[in-house]
């Protein structure tokens, strides 16, 4: 089956008081069991915000740099994600259109190319 990133930026959140996302919190966490529960569930979690470490690793210059921080200035950066392992197109935006639900922003979703196979020995 394929793979499906469920994303949002943190700039699509909004400014809400700590008590609305306090009572975000336990919506989101049921989605995440129901998909555990459904068998779709692959991964799911939230990134650190600001005060997270951030690091780029640049080879264009022929070798590895690797900085703190984003190498150029960012406007958006991602907030959150899930991974989910569903049949088709359709599944994969219902369980997107459960999340922002839950968690009251939009989500993006997007399908993982798919992987060569392994030959059988």
């Amino acid at each position: 089956m394929p793979e499906y990133l469920i994303y949002f930026n943190q700039q699509w959140v909004g400014d809400h008081t700590e008590e609305w996302f306090a009572g975000r919190g336990p919506l989101a966490r049921a989605v995440v069991n129901e998909m555990k529960e459904a068998g779709v569930y692959v991964y799911a979690g939230g990134l650190e915000e600001e005060d997270g470490p951030v690091y780029t690793a640049d080879p264009t210059s022929g070798e590895i740099v690797m900085t703190d921080g984003p190498y150029i200035e960012t406007k958006e950066f991602l907030g959150g994600f899930a991974l989910v392992n569903v049949p088709n197109d359709e599944t994969a935006k219902l369980w997107a259109a459960k999340v922002a639900e839950a968690c009251g922003w939009p989500q993006e979703v997007r399908r993982f190319k798919p992987q060569p196979r392994s030959p059988q020995y």
